[in-house]
């Protein structure tokens, strides 16, 4: 992948500003309008900018400036989900164009309508912070939009071929136990008895469904006005077709309920939100999906993020990044594992 100059670079990291300010003429018209860039700080692994040019503002997401892990994150796919979602009435940000040309940042870009929105972050603006209803809604719009998704007819859309359903459960261990040969800077603890546990639980999946693969409060935005309403799902690099139980596994096994003694993520105070079997039973109503094996999922889903930030962890010892979560994974990944085998009964 061609990496542009750093002499050309401009104060953003990834952003050849001469170069993104050609292209931008070229898609949007209207030369040689000016534009701000800023760089928001958001997930742990795209790159994403804030761009206001014309009295509009856009959002433009590029790959890491650190490659991931070969067999995880792609631009590319999620350009072709973007495209494919535009056909839906799942909220997400609008693609208003898209790179594939590396020469112009040194890899593959999306340029997004800006949504005009926040994230489930401390400290949440009034009255989602103090009123409990509202925080009722909130978890229920997250839940209800996740049955959307894995409602949705992938095929129809042009999904096809984006991922493998077949034998998607079966492979899961293996595939991610790969993973962590590849970037495992210590041993772990709980690994071995949790990939075991999972193979001995692994359910037959019921159907398959578009995942997004990182489904969680920080990975959507709500409209900033009452009543409560989820505007967009963003963050798609890791979507692909599976089994959608794996989405809500994911959301429920990183919800801290009353009487646990984890609080992960600590991004949220999670005071006066549902119960996870509450918004289980909300899901349900929503796909007809059966949730009885829903241990198994929240499992798979704390060993996947392990491996995932385990990488992380790996590259920050490396030197290859500075990123807070990164360094925290340090901490991060053996209290996952231990949360793990507490829902594994280990």
């Amino acid at each position: 992948m061609p990496i542009p100059d750093q002499g050309a670079l401009s104060v953003a990291p990834g952003v050849h500003r001469a170069r993104l300010e050609s292209w931008l003429e070229s898609t949007l018209g209207a030369d040689a309008l000016p534009f701000s860039l800023t760089p928001v700080q958001g997930g742990a692994s795209n790159l994403t900018y804030r761009i206001e040019r014309s009295g509009r503002s856009y959002c433009l997401r590029r790959p890491p400036l650190v490659s991931n892990d070969p067999s995880s994150n792609s631009m590319r796919r999620e350009l072709q989900l973007l495209r494919a979602l535009s056909r839906t009435t799942v909220p997400h940000p609008r693609l208003v164009a898209a790179c594939e040309d590396e020469t112009i940042l040194g890899a593959p870009f999306a340029l997004m309508e800006w949504i005009d929105g926040f994230t489930a972050k401390d400290p949440l603006p009034e009255p989602f912070a103090s009123d409990v209803n509202v925080r009722h809604g909130m978890a229920h719009e997250l839940i209800d939009t996740l049955a959307r998704i894995g409602n949705l007819d992938w095929r129809s859309i042009g999904l096809e071929g984006f991922g493998k359903p077949e034998g998607f459960l079966e492979r899961q261990v293996d595939r991610w136990l790969g993973q962590l040969t590849r970037s495992q800077a210590r041993e772990l603890p709980h690994f071995k008895a949790l990939a075991d546990w999972l193979r001995a639980h692994t359910p037959k999946m019921q159907r398959a469904a578009l995942m997004h693969g990182d489904y969680q409060f920080v990975n959507v935005m709500f409209a900033r006005s009452l009543p409560v309403q989820l505007a967009a799902v963003v963050d798609w690099e890791s979507a692909t077709i599976g089994d959608p139980l794996l989405d809500l596994g994911w959301v429920l096994a990183l919800w801290p309920q009353e009487g646990e003694d984890s609080q992960f993520p600590p991004y949220l105070g999670w005071m006066h939100f549902p119960p996870r079997s509450e918004l289980a039973a909300r899901y349900h109503a929503g796909t007809g999906l059966d949730t009885s094996a829903l241990p198994f999922y929240m499992v798979l889903a704390l060993f996947k993020l392990a491996v995932i930030m385990e990488g992380w962890y790996t590259k920050f010892r490396h030197g290859q990044t500075s990123h807070p979560a990164h360094a925290a994974a340090e901490h991060d990944v053996p209290e996952m594992l231990a949360r793990a085998a507490r829902f594994a009964r280990l």
